[in-house]
């Protein structure tokens, strides 16, 4: 859960970068958004997090 909370906020500047550049288009923000979205209340929530907090642990055991 802590982990959960930056990385929503990182994905969040990413898409807003994103989207002032213009390299990505407001449908196509939506249709990422409702994608994490309805991704979040699905079985595959779990293994992602545990995914992604396991790399954020392994990057901090790099020399």
């Amino acid at each position: 859960m802590l982990l959960t909370i930056p990385l929503v906020f990182a994905f969040g500047l990413a898409l807003a970068f994103l989207l002032r550049a213009k390299t990505l288009g407001f449908g196509s923000a939506f249709i990422a958004a409702m994608f994490g979205f309805y991704l979040s209340a699905t079985g595959a929530a779990k293994p992602i997090n545990t995914l992604m907090v396991a790399a954020a642990a392994a990057l901090l055991h790099l020399h």
